[in-house]
């Protein structure tokens, strides 16, 4: 899946301010918004960036003076582009450790991509909202995963999604995310063709 599907603003007007405003303005956009992130723009060219812990950060009652968001912003910000795979925008995300990515296309700012849009983006594809049943198999060296592909679909299964995670030093664990089907007839072809069912998940 590309950033630009399950990014901010692919549906919607994105939200900016301009770097003379007051970080308390910055506040009330985040608030109407139901946002967390900000960019900082000049002159159509995005400047910087600002946050909603930046916010908290500066903020308080007891400051002697105003705040202007050019004061607190982000300048060395780190972006995605819109044709970017959401993989590459979350090892930015967890390497980085920021909450979100300005989205540019042709350097020209797009949208935004945050945490919360890659965990929906991740449910999604993971077919997590929809009736499913996760089989956890260890796969035989012979067919490989796909014999375990074709034995559920040849016994009525549709499969949503595949995942693997390293299950010992030689072996990967995959698990095959199926739409509700006759589990109990998959998982004794998938033994008779010499696969491990090691778990089975709803």
């Amino acid at each position: 899946m590309k950033v630009k599907h399950c990014m901010q603003g692919a549906r919607k007007e994105l939200v900016t301010i301009g770097r003379d405003a007051l970080l308390q303005e910055a506040g009330t956009l985040m608030k109407k918004h139901g946002i967390r992130h900000l960019p900082v723009m000049e002159d159509g060219q995005m400047v910087g960036f600002i946050t909603e812990s930046d916010i908290r950060h500066y903020a308080f009652p007891s400051m002697e003076r105003d705040i202007f968001v050019h004061e607190v912003m982000v300048r060395n910000i780190i972006t995605i582009n819109i044709n970017a795979t959401i993989e590459k925008a979350a090892r930015l995300i967890h390497d980085y450790k920021i909450g979100g990515l300005p989205v540019l296309d042709k350097k020209k700012l797009v949208g935004i991509i945050t945490a919360t849009d890659l965990l929906s983006a991740l449910i999604s594809v993971m077919g997590l909202l929809q009736a499913s049943t996760r089989i956890d198999v260890l796969v035989a060296k012979k067919g490989g995963v796909e014999d375990v592909t074709r034995i559920i679909k040849e016994h009525g299964g549709e499969i949503i999604s595949v995942s693997s995670e390293q299950h010992s030093s030689r072996k990967k664990l995959y698990g095959f995310r199926l739409e509700k089907c006759d589990f109990d007839e998959v998982i004794e072809a998938l033994e008779e063709g010499g696969h491990k069912v090691v778990a089975v998940v709803d």
